[in-house]
C-alpha cells in the first residue's frame, strides 16, 4: 500500500524482506543513475538486510560502487575502529568489505579521535566538500532518534557529540556483553545535515516502531520527536512493514 502524508511517501510492505528488497532497489537505481553519488549510510539491525541485498546485487553485477562517495551518520564516543560494536566495524563486515568502494570514498567519524570538536568540523567540511548527501538512509530510534539526534529543546544543525538517552543505551546493549558497555556519547550528523540531502528514505519494522511512526508522521514537528522534522522535506519516502505501520491505517480516510 502506498500512502501521501503531506511530502512523505509511506509504503506499507508484507515483510522486512520486502523493506529490505525495495530500499537496495532505491540505492542501487540512485548509483546507476549518478554514479558519482554520495550515499549517507545507517547502522543498526534494521539496515542489514538492505545491505545484504545490495551485495547480493554488486555480485551479480547490477550495481558499481567504484565511484561513490559514503557518509555514515554517526559512530559511538570514545570507541576505536576496530572494536566489533563501533560501526566502522559494522559497515565493514556488512557491506563495504563485499563491493568494490575505494576505500578513501568511505568517511564515518572517528570515535577515538583525541579531539572531538576538530573531528566534527573536519566531517561537516567534508560533506560540503562532496557537494552533499544524494541520497540518505535513516532508521528511527523508538523515541524518534535519527543518527543519534536524542530528543532535546532544540535541533541540533552540525555534526556534534550526543550524550545517548538512557533508553538508546538500553535498546542498544543487546550487541555488547553487558549494558555497562555501551558509550555513553556518539558522534552523530546534524539534523542539517540530514535534511540537506537531497532525497532520504526511512526504514523500520516491528510493533515497537508503531508509536513513534504514527508521531512522526502525523504529529506536531518538534525537536521531542526529532524524526518529525522529515516532514519538512521535499523528498522523504518511509517503508514500513505491517506492524511499523500499524497505526497509520486508523489516519486513512
Amino acid at each position: 500500500m502506498k500512502i501521501k502524508i503531506g511530502n512523505i511517501t509511506v509504503f506499507l510492505l508484507d515483510s522486512y524482506d520486502m523493506i529490505s528488497k525495495r530500499a537496495a532497489a532505491m540505492v542501487a537505481s540512485q548509483v546507476t543513475v549518478k554514479p558519482k553519488s554520495v550515499l549517507g549510510l545507517a547502522t543498526g539491525s534494521t539496515p542489514v538486510g538492505m545491505y545484504q541485498e545490495l551485495v547480493k546485487m554488486y555480485q551479480k553485477d547490477e550495481v558499481d560502487f567504484s565511484d561513490i562517495r559514503t557518509f555514515n551518520l554517526d559512530e559511538y564516543f570514545p570507541i576505536q575502529q576496530d572494536n566489533e560494536q563501533s560501526y566502522a566495524y559494522y559497515m565493514n563486515q556488512n557491506l563495504f568489505s563485499h563491493i568494490n568502494i575505494k576505500k578513501e570514498s568511505i568517511h564515518i567519524p572517528n570515535g577515538a579521535t583525541s579531539d572531538v570538536g576538530i573531528e566534527c568540523d573536519v566531517y561537516d567540511k567534508a560533506m560540503e566538500d562532496a557537494g552533499g548527501i544524494d541520497l540518505q538512509v535513516l532508521g528511527i530510534g523508538n523515541n524518534g532518534h535519527i543518527g543519534f539526534n536524542e530528543p532535546n529543546l532544540h535541533f541540533e544543525t552540525g555534526t556534534h557529540v550526543v550524550e545517548l538517552d538512557a533508553g538508546t543505551i538500553q535498546a542498544n546493549a543487546r550487541f555488547f556483553q553487558s549494558e555497562s558497555e555501551v558509550p555513553r556519547q556518539a558522534i552523530s550528523m546534524g539534523i542539517r545535515n540530514i535534511m540537506n540531502a537531497k532525497k532520504i528514505v526511512l526504514l523500520a519494522n516491528g510493533a515497537a516502531k508503531a508509536d513513534i511512526m504514527e508521531k512522526m508522521l502525523y504529529g506536531e514537528v518538534s525537536p521531542h520527536v526529532p524524526a518529525s522534522v522529515l516532514q519538512l522535506h521535499r523528498d522523504v519516502t518511509v517503508l514500513l512493514d505491517q506492524e511499523a505501520g500499524a497505526k497509520i491505517r486508523s489516519h486513512i480516510k
